[in-house]
């Protein structure tokens, strides 16, 4: 696995510009969507929490396309996906104990949520 150094990642982090990419596509989702969170445990660092893995949320806003940081990480490779803010209740993520009244935002790539089945929670 290669590594990405200091050298390529600080011109990004300090300059004023975004990393946002404009996809040959459409969203998949769209604001309202109720998604589930892939539960499935990747080799290297992940910008999916694992506190999110296998939950029910609905996508709050569409961020559009970015790079996919586990394939950026890994290989240098953007391969840009669209990136959605997904709203979990506290009671979905942690059950009784979270607050009725709490909810948790989360951007979440494409690649990290599948449509929520029509029945159950």
């Amino acid at each position: 696995m290669s590594v990405t150094s200091k050298e390529a990642v600080w011109p990004i982090v300090t300059s004023s510009g975004h990393l946002r990419v404009e996809l040959d596509r459409p969203a998949r989702y769209k604001v309202g969507d109720r998604v589930l969170t892939k539960n499935v445990n990747y080799p290297a660092h992940t910008r999916l929490p694992r506190f999110a893995r296998g939950k029910i949320g609905t996508v709050h806003l569409v961020h559009g396309g970015f790079p996919f940081p586990e394939t950026m990480a890994q290989s240098g490779d953007p391969k840009p996906e669209y990136v959605y803010s997904v709203r979990f209740e506290a009671r979905e993520l942690w059950g009784a104990e979270g607050s009725p009244k709490d909810a948790v935002y989360v951007d979440m790539w494409d690649s990290y949520i599948e449509p929520a089945p029509e029945t159950g929670r």
